[in-house]
């Protein structure tokens, strides 16, 4: 047996994208928000490109919900749709509302940053022309990394409200649960074969690097547009 092949395909996903993996999760802008020292004017800006791909996130669940095998794998899906429609949403318009920002503007393409394109359409091209599997190998980076940073700085208590209502949205035992449950979702649907697992890894490590250079695109605001 090879390193590694008797672990789950999630684990050797994650430890393979590592390096990427680590840079997303203990980003200076991550570091920042549980110190509560990151200028508003920067998580304004990470709110107004989040809502324009959290739309599109959506979009790419439903897309791949639409390939789910089992009542069960739908059930997850739903409940990820559910996640981000119902609690991830709305919160993003709250906090942007308080950050200053006008939560009511018409978003889309046109308002997206360059990364925040490119990313949105990795997603929604996966989900369109890949398998269930696939799709939700690339979506798995964003909330994975999400319930990691969560749980990481479910302690830290920043002065500031806003970040400390942030980090209880994604550093509790429900958030985690999601987690488990979707991980344990791709672990049944993937295909066996180091050709199949080729072919996530590759999905997985894009979604993983898009998400750092999200939290880039963040940090160091920019007036570029696709």
């Amino acid at each position: 047996m090879s390193e590694g092949e008797g672990d789950s395909v999630c684990a050797r996903l994650h430890r393979h994208g590592g390096a990427a993996w680590a840079a997303a999760v203990r980003h200076p802008m991550v570091r920042e928000l549980a110190a509560g020292t990151l200028p508003h004017d920067r998580f304004r800006h990470y709110f107004e490109q989040n809502i324009s791909y959290l739309e599109d996130y959506v979009r790419a669940i439903a897309c791949i919900t639409a390939k789910a095998p089992d009542t069960e794998a739908l059930a997850i899906l739903g409940r990820i749709l559910g996640q981000v429609i119902d609690v991830e949403l709305p919160a993003n318009r709250a906090f942007l509302t308080r950050l200053g920002g006008d939560p009511g503007v018409a978003r889309g393409a046109a308002s997206m940053e360059p990364t925040t394109y490119a990313y949105t359409r990795h997603l929604l091209a996966t989900a369109a022309l890949g398998s269930c599997a696939e799709g939700l190998t690339a979506v798995l980076p964003c909330q994975w990394s999400y319930g990691e940073i969560g749980t990481d700085i479910a302690d830290a208590k920043p002065d500031d409200p806003i970040y400390a209502d942030w980090i209880a949205v994604f550093g509790n035992p429900e958030y985690a649960e999601l987690v488990e449950v979707t991980t344990s979702l791709l672990d049944r649907l993937a295909e066996p074969g180091e050709e199949s697992f080729g072919r996530l890894q590759v999905i997985f490590d894009a979604s993983t690097r898009y998400e750092v250079e999200f939290w880039d695109m963040a940090y160091r605001p920019s007036d570029r547009r696709p």
